[in-house]
């Protein structure tokens, strides 16, 4: 028998590591699509309508009662020097 007898060629689809190699741009591609669709569709509120008069609430809470604000004034002390320090009594 001679090689050409013995097995006919086979087409570039017919073997598997192709689509093992198509496979992976593919899905990416379909991916992207995906991710386009639901940042085009979905609806992404980053601001209150009100934010500033929200804002300024907030900020006269915080000056009416400036020892709320002694947990997080610790903490940044502590991760700036590393000294620890006790909380003072009210």
């Amino acid at each position: 028998m001679s090689a050409s007898q013995s097995s006919p060629e086979r087409r570039w689809w017919q073997f598997g590591h192709v689509w093992l190699v198509i496979s992976g741009p593919a899905i990416v591609v379909v991916a992207s699509f995906v991710t386009l669709y639901l940042a085009a569709t979905g609806k992404d509120p980053v601001l209150d309508e009100d934010y500033y008069r929200k804002g300024m609430e907030i900020n006269k809470t915080l000056a009416d009662n400036p020892s709320s604000l002694a947990p997080a004034t610790m903490a940044r002390n502590h991760a700036a020097t590393g000294v620890r320090l006790t909380p003072a009594e009210p």
